[in-house]
C-alpha cells in the first residue's frame, strides 16, 4: 500500500538509485517510448486473446490442441500486468528515464513511476493504486521476483522463505474457484485497458 511510509522511503530510494546507476536520466533514453510503447499493447493484446478463447467456445474450435474445456482466465493476469508494467516503462522514458538494475526492475519501475509522476503530480494517486495492484496480482501468480531471482543465494533461510511464498501461489492457483478466477481476469484485463488508453493519452501519441 501507498502509505506516507512507503512514500517517504521512495523519497529517499530514487535519489539514490540515480546516484548508483540503477536508474539512468538522460536524453537519449527518450527513443525508448516506441519500444514500450509497443511492448505495452502486444501484451494486452495478448490479455485479450487468452481471455477471448477462454470465454468463447466458438474460437476454441479453431485451435486442434484445445478442448471445449480449455479455459486459461489466471493467466490472463500476467500479460494485463506486463502491459501496464510496459506502459509505465514508456512514460519513464519520454521523461528520459531508464531502469538499468536487473534485479528488482519491477519494484523499482514502481519506484520510480510514483516518484516522478506521483510526486510531481503530473499523475493522480489512482494510476499509482491501479499499477500497484496489477504487480501485487501478477507476482501472487508467477512468484516473488525478486525471491526467485535471489535463489542463487542457495541459504537455508532463503529456501524456507521459497517454500512460504509457493504456498502462498498454490492456494492463489488451484484453490481458486471458477467464477473468481473469471472475475480477477476480467477485473485484470480491464484495468490494464485503462492504463493503455489513459497513458498513451498522457504521452501524447
Amino acid at each position: 500500500m501507498l502509505d506516507e511510509k512507503r512514500i517517504e522511503e521512495i523519497k529517499r530510494k530514487v535519489p539514490r538509485m540515480l546516484q548508483e546507476k540503477e536508474i539512468n536520466k538522460n536524453e537519449e533514453n527518450k527513443k525508448f517510448v516506441s519500444f514500450y510503447l509497443n511492448n505495452a499493447l502486444i501484451s494486452l493484446k495478448a490479455a485479450k486473446i487468452i481471455w477471448e478463447v477462454s470465454s468463447q467456445q466458438a474460437l476454441k474450435k479453431n485451435f486442434t490442441f484445445i478442448d471445449d474445456s480449455f479455459e486459461a482466465y489466471l493467466w490472463v493476469i500476467n500479460p494485463s500486468y506486463y502491459s501496464m508494467f510496459y506502459m509505465a516503462g514508456a512514460l519513464l522514458a519520454s521523461e528520459g528515464i531508464k531502469i538499468h538494475s536487473e534485479i528488482g526492475v519491477h519494484k523499482k519501475t514502481f519506484e520510480a513511476f510514483v516518484y516522478y509522476f506521483y510526486l510531481t503530480n503530473k499523475l493522480p494517486k489512482y494510476f499509482v493504486e491501479l499499477f500497484e495492484q496489477a504487480q501485487q496480482e501478477s507476482m501472487e501468480l508467477l512468484g516473488k521476483e525478486e525471491l526467485l531471482e535471489s535463489m542463487k543465494t542457495k541459504t537455508a533461510e532463503l529456501v524456507k522463505s521459497y517454500a512460504y511464498e509457493m504456498g502462498k501461489r498454490s492456494a492463489f492457483t488451484y484453490e481458486i474457484g471458477e467464477t473468481a478466477k473469471h472475475q480477477k481476469a476480467e477485473t485484470s484485463l480491464q484495468r490494464a485497458q485503462k492504463f493503455y488508453t489513459e497513458l498513451k493519452k498522457v504521452l501524447n501519441i
